[in-house]
């Protein structure tokens, strides 16, 4: 029997992994068994982040590149995006013993900005401690996907921001990158999400239900 207490889900992976749609599942698997639960995403989340978020999208698009923002005004964005989340909406959910469902976290910053695009780890690090205070998920689920299914999934996307218009090499890197910050990790596990079918579904459903004692 579930006994009500706060618990931090995040998704990760790289884009065309299936982790923005077993996150709905899931969401949805919570609240048929009508448990409290709160699904968001990042960039984003709140009202203040989602503005921060269409900035950031923009400047992928924009043709002029003597206006693309530094790779550390680029990351300062994510940080205060971040900021406005975790305050503003992450925080007071689980104060309330919901359950909380995040498409993106920290993770992410460091396969896209640290390892991507060689910003220091320790300047995330510093703005993470004022951010974050000691916040961290109970659960990462990693998405692992072959080449070919993101490719695929990519290709048929009716609208495309700036995280699909990547090369390949950039998202196997980041995939890659992923990989490694879950290696030997309990609270990390690694799906292979290729298929992205009822099974993965069940399969994220078992883990919780063991997890949460559901």
């Amino acid at each position: 029997m579930f006994k009500k207490k706060p618990f931090f889900i995040v998704f990760e992976g790289i884009e065309g992994s299936g982790k923005s749609y077993q996150a709905k599942r899931l969401y949805n698997f919570f609240r048929k068994n009508k448990i409290q639960t709160v699904l968001t995403r990042e960039p984003g989340g709140t009202p203040g982040a989602e503005i921060i978020r269409k900035v950031i999208l923009k400047d992928y698009f924009e043709k002029n590149k003597k206006i693309k923002f530094d790779k550390f005004t680029d990351t300062l964005l994510y940080m205060a995006a971040r900021n406005e989340h975790v305050t503003n909406k992450i925080q007071p959910s689980l104060k309330k013993k919901k359950i909380v469902i995040c498409d993106r976290f920290v993770d992410s910053t460091i396969a896209y900005q640290v390892l991507g695009k060689k910003v220091p780890f320790q300047f995330i690090r510093n703005i993470h401690k004022q951010i974050l205070r000691k916040l961290k998920p109970d659960l990462t689920l990693i998405l692992k996907v072959t080449k070919k299914s993101f490719q695929d999934r990519l290709r048929k996307r009716r609208t495309r921001n700036r995280y699909d218009n990547f090369p390949s090499k950039f998202y196997l890197k980041a995939q890659n990158s992923f990989l490694k910050l879950a290696k030997n990790k309990n609270n990390y596990i690694v799906l292979e999400a290729s298929k992205n079918d009822k099974n993965l579904e069940k399969k994220i459903q078992k883990i919780i239900k063991k997890k949460l004692n559901i």
